[in-house]
C-alpha cells in the first residue's frame, strides 16, 4: 500500500523563473553546480527515478485490468455433484466488542450443518475469553457445529491459530474471517463450488466496508483498498500473475495448506507468504470482485497506521525470504518482475524520508538551473508518480460506482496526505524487516461501529503512540519552513504541493495526540463513575 512519496519532487523553480522573467541560457545553471551540489542532486534524483518506476507500474496495472480485469469469472465453471466438508476458522484476540455480531452472522451462513465445522481460534488474554466461550456454548447448545480452542500463549500469532486450528478441522476446504468481518449468507455457496477444479488452491472475495461514511479517514481507507481490490486483484488474476490471499474472506484448500508447508509465522503477513509459496507449487488462485464481504475500516489515526505499518513490513520480509525463490523458479519473466512489484513497493517509505531530508537543499541548488531544464526532468516524474496515483485510485471508484465516482476528485488530496501519514511508521516497519528486528502482531482495534458517530470506549485496546507523532510534528514543522523558502524565491508554484506534506504530518501527529487525549478522558470519567457506584 505504499504510496505517495514520489511527490516529493514537485518542487521546481518553474515559479521563480516566471515570476523573475529568468528564460535564457536555460542549461547554463547545469554548468555552475559544485561537487557537493552533484552530492545532493544524483541521489535524489536516483531515488526519484526508483520511485517513478513504482508509479510507471501503476500505470501498468490499470492497462493491464482494462485489458484481462473485467473478464474474471463471477461463477465457477464446474460444480460439486457432492457437497465437501467445510471448516470456518474464526481467529481472535481482544475482539469484545465485535466478536458476538462475528459468531451471530457466522451461524446464519447457508451450509448443510452435517458438512459445517466453526472453530473459534481465541487468544484473548481480556474479558473476550470468557465472553466469547459462554456464547459458543450457546450456540453449541442450539445445534451450531461450533468448536471453541483457547491458547493460553500466542505462539506464532494469527499464524499459529490457525496452524493449530488444523490439528482438529474436518474441512476439506477452510474459510477464514477476521473478528471485523460480517460473511454474507450465501458466501460459501458462491465460492465452494470453485474448488471443483482440482487445481484451484484458493478463493479470495473483495472486501466492503460498513462504515464508509463514518469520517473523512475511513472513506480514505475505503478508497486504498478499493484499488487494491479492484485494480490490482483483477489484473494480476486476470492477467495469470501471481497475488495474495488476503488473511480473510476467502477459502483455501486444505491440502493447498499442507502441500505449501502450511501457516508460518516468520513473517507478520502470513497470508501473502502462503500464497507465494502455494503459487509457487503450481496451486491457482481464483478472485471473485462481484463477491463482496463487509469488514470494519480503523476509526482511529494510530489505529490505521499500525494496521498499515504491519502489512508493509510483513510484505516486506516475504519479499526478503522468497524473492530469491521466486527469481529461481521456473516462471515466466512476467510473473517474475511482478512478483518484485508487489512484494517490494513499501521500500518507498524510507526512501521517502531521504528525500525529505535532501529536499530543502536540493531546492536551493535548483535555483540556479534552467526553466526547460527543469521542465525536461520533472514532467516525466510528475506523469509517473502524480498524474498515476490519481489515474489509479480514481479509476478504482469508476468501476466500482461508474454513476457517482466523481465526487471521489473530492478526496484526493485528503487521500495524498493520508499517505503521507503513513511515511513514518511504515518507514519504521520496512527498516526493521530488512534489519530482521522482530516484533509482535500488533492487531488494529476494532469498535463494531457503522457510519454513525459513536464514543469510543476507554479500552486496552488503544496502542500508545509513543514518539510516533512528535516525530510527525517536528517533520511537518520542516516542511513549513520550506514552504517559507519557497514564498522568498518567488516559487509558487511548489507551494500546494508542499502544503500536502504539512497537511498529511500534521494531521497523523495532532489527530493522533487529540484521540489519546480523548481516550484518557474518557477512562478518568469512566474511573471516577465506577468509584462512585
Amino acid at each position: 500500500m505504499n504510496l505517495f512519496g514520489l511527490l516529493l519532487f514537485v518542487q521546481p523553480t518553474i515559479g521563480s523563473r516566471i515570476m523573475t522573467g529568468l528564460f535564457d541560457d536555460t542549461f547554463a545553471g547545469i554548468y555552475q553546480l559544485s561537487p557537493f551540489d552533484w552530492a545532493l542532486l544524483i541521489p535524489y534524483f536516483g531515488i526519484l527515478f526508483i520511485l517513478s518506476i513504482y508509479g510507471v507500474h501503476r500505470f501498468e496495472t490499470v492497462w493491464r485490468y482494462m485489458k484481462h480485469g473485467r473478464k474474471l469469472p463471477q461463477t465457477p465453471s464446474k460444480r460439486y455433484d457432492k457437497l465437501p466438508k467445510v471448516t470456518i476458522q474464526l481467529p481472535l484476540y481482544n475482539e469484545r466488542f465485535v466478536v458476538e455480531r462475528l459468531l451471530e452472522e457466522t451461524s446464519k451462513i447457508e451450509y448443510p450443518r452435517e458438512l459445517l465445522q466453526i472453530q473459534v481460534l481465541d487468544d484473548s488474554t481480556d474479558e473476550t475469553h470468557p465472553y466469547t466461550e459462554r456464547l459458543c456454548n450457546e450456540y453449541r447448545a442450539a445445534g451450531l457445529p461450533i468448536e471453541y480452542r483457547h491458547r493460553t500463549n500466542r505462539h506464532g500469532f494469527k499464524a499459529g491459530a490457525l496452524q493449530e486450528g488444523l490439528e482438529t478441522a474436518t474441512g476439506e476446504l477452510i474459510a477464514i474471517f477476521d473478528a471485523d468481518f460480517v460473511p454474507p449468507r450465501d458466501f460459501l455457496e458462491r465460492t465452494v463450488h470453485f474448488f471443483a477444479d482440482p487445481e484451484v488452491g484458493v478463493v479470495q472475495t473483495r472486501w466492503s466496508y460498513l462504515n464508509k461514511e463514518y469520517s473523512i479517514l475511513t472513506q480514505v481507507e475505503a478508497m486504498l483498498l478499493d484499488g487494491h481490490f479492484v485494480l490490482e486483484h483483477g489484473a494480476r488474476c486476470g492477467s495469470g500473475l501471481f497475488f495474495n490471499f488476503n488473511g480473510t474472506a476467502g477459502v483455501l484448500r486444505r491440502k493447498m495448506i499442507d502441500d505449501a508447508g502450511g501457516w508460518q509465522h516468520e513473517t507478520l503477513t502470513e497470508d501473502s507468504d502462503l500464497s507465494y509459496r502455494a503459487q509457487l507449487n503450481g496451486w491457482r488462485f481464483v478472485y471473485i470482485p462481484g463477491l463482496e464481504c463487509p469488514s470494519e475500516l480503523p476509526v482511529e489515526t494510530y489505529g490505521f497506521q499500525v494496521q498499515q505499518a504491519r502489512w508493509a513490513k510483513g510484505l516486506t520480509q516475504v519479499a526478503k525470504k522468497l524473492l530469491p525463490r521466486i527469481f529461481k523458479a521456473d516462471l515466466p519473466l512476467r510473473v517474475k518482475v511482478e512478483a518484485f512489484m508487489h512484494l517490494t513497493p513499501n521500500i518507498s517509505y524510507p526512501l521517502m524520508i531521504v528525500v525529505s531530508m535532501l529536499l530543502l537543499p536540493v531546492m536551493i541548488v535548483r535555483f540556479y538551473m534552467g526553466v526547460f531544464q527543469m521542465f525536461l526532468i520533472d514532467l516525466p516524474l510528475i506523469i509517473a508518480s502524480f498524474w498515476s496515483i490519481s489515474a489509479f485510485y480514481l479509476y478504482a471508484q469508476r468501476e466500482l460506482y461508474p454513476k457517482t465516482w466523481w465526487k471521489s476528485i473530492a478526496f484526493m488530496p485528503m487521500l495524498m496526505a493520508a499517505g503521507v501519514a503513513l511515511t513514518v511508521s511504515n518507514s519504521k516497519g520496512v527498516m526493521e524487516a530488512l534489519f530482521g528486528i522482530q516484533s509482535a502482531f500488533a492487531r488494529t482495534a476494532k469498535y463494531a461501529v457503522g457510519t454513525q458517530k459513536v464514543k469510543i470506549q476507554p479500552t486496552a485496546y488503544r496502542r500508545r503512540s509513543g514518539w510516533l507523532p512528535y516525530i510527525e510534528l517536528a517533520i511537518g514543522t520542516y516542511f513549513i519552513g520550506m514552504i517559507d523558502f519557497a514564498i522568498e524565491t518567488y516559487n509558487f508554484f511548489a507551494i500546494p504541493f508542499l502544503l500536502l506534506f504539512v497537511c498529511g504530518y500534521y494531521w497523523a501527529g495532532f489527530s493522533t495526540l487529540y484521540e489519546e487525549y480523548r481516550g484518557k478522558l474518557e477512562w478518568q470519567r469512566a474511573k471516577k463513575l465506577a468509584e462512585a457506584q
